[in-house]
């Protein structure tokens, strides 16, 4: 009874996996294994299933159940064998990796093969490149070393790419413990702190809603709203809603929020701003992108996402200097941009309308 991989890309929306997996089962394929991933252009379905000897009347069981995930509205499927070995729990494995890396750190191209099932690894040196090819990937070990990956027939995606990333950090040395606040220098040199929000910032963040200009509440809200209710500022500060940061003046006020907001695709987060008008165009708003571009690599998501007013350029430049991609979404006058986090770029989408990006302007 032979064993297969299948990758197939789906439109992000109630019922697509349904039809999938129907798809398979009319062919007789039993899904024994199913992960759910982010790639450049979405959301990426994998099964490991089995298919009876003979059960396809096509003599290629790959080339059917590629059709016939076509016609149930899968796009750029991938099917190639696979290994009983293959159906182990992926976090099972993923810790198993993680403790043989801790007797044999030498082992590190063959341990992240293994993890990513790939048929080359190899030690490199020099800036990680991987040339664009998606059967490539470069994981960067500190500085001045990667390991290079090359899996042929089933490119790599966003995730498995952060997933190579954590199990990295897992075996390099600890960094020092990072403070709970840090000092950060703006362009002209004044220093403001960044820190996470308190429940005791409740007051001063709506002073700062309150000093912020009408325009400057619309581009982060869609609508000159005042300050969020006290119920959605406490939840600023619960870890399950995700991580906000403030940037603390040399007064002691606060300057700005930075959100990273949990959603439902895995791996992924929603990025969003408030800056004080008194503070746009001085380096705090690429600052707070950057920092939570590192938070967000250490929390392993693969992907941040923002959606703003197609109006607000200079967000948009923010975000596309840092390697961002734009896109038209169904709402009038909204885009949305994502940023990989893996250290490629996002494939190539079709360009918002004006320019855009987070809902503040940086």
């Amino acid at each position: 009874m032979p064993l297969l991989r299948i990758r197939t890309e789906i439109e992000d929306r109630p019922g697509r996996l349904a039809l999938l997996t129907a798809a398979l089962a009319r062919h007789g394929a039993n899904i024994l294994g199913l992960s759910v991933q982010v790639d450049t252009r979405g959301v990426v379905d994998e099964f490991v299933v089995s298919v009876p000897d003979g059960g396809l009347a096509d003599a290629a069981p790959e080339r059917a159940l590629a059709e016939a995930l076509g016609t149930a509205g899968g796009a750029r499927t991938v099917v190639v064998p696979a290994r009983p070995h293959e159906l182990v729990d992926e976090p099972t494995r993923a810790l198993a990796l993680a403790a043989r890396l801790r007797g044999e750190p030498q082992a590190l191209p063959e341990v992240l093969a293994e993890l990513l099932r790939a048929h080359e690894a190899s030690w490199t040196t020099g800036p990680a490149d991987d040339d664009g090819a998606p059967d490539v990937l470069t994981v960067p070990i500190g500085r001045r070393r990667a390991v290079r990956l090359r899996r042929f027939g089933l490119p790599f995606t966003a995730t498995e790419a952060a997933r190579a990333d954590a199990l990295v950090r897992a075996a390099l040395p600890a960094p020092s413990p990072q403070p709970a606040s840090r000092t950060v220098a703006l362009r002209d040199g004044t220093r403001v702190v960044v820190r996470p929000i308190r429940p005791e910032d409740a007051d001063a963040v709506r002073e700062l809603h309150e000093r912020c200009s009408l325009e400057s509440r619309r581009m982060r809200y869609f609508s000159a709203k005042p300050a969020p209710p006290p119920r959605a500022i406490e939840a600023f500060s619960d870890p399950a809603h995700g991580l906000t940061l403030v940037a603390e003046g040399p007064d002691g006020s606060l300057l700005a929020l930075a959100h990273l907001i949990h959603v439902l695709d895995p791996g992924v987060a929603e990025l969003a701003f408030l800056v004080e008008d008194a503070w746009q165009g001085r380096g705090l708003g690429r600052a707070l992108t950057e920092l939570l571009v590192v938070l967000g690599r250490e929390r392993g998501l693969v992907e941040l996402r923002a959606a703003t007013l197609s109006e607000n350029r200079r967000m948009l430049r923010l975000l596309v200097s840092l390697g961002g991609r734009a896109q038209r979404t169904d709402e009038p006058g909204v885009a949305e941009v994502r940023l990989r986090l893996d250290g490629r770029g996002a494939a190539p989408s079709a360009p918002a309308a004006g320019g855009f990006f987070s809902r503040q302007e940086a």
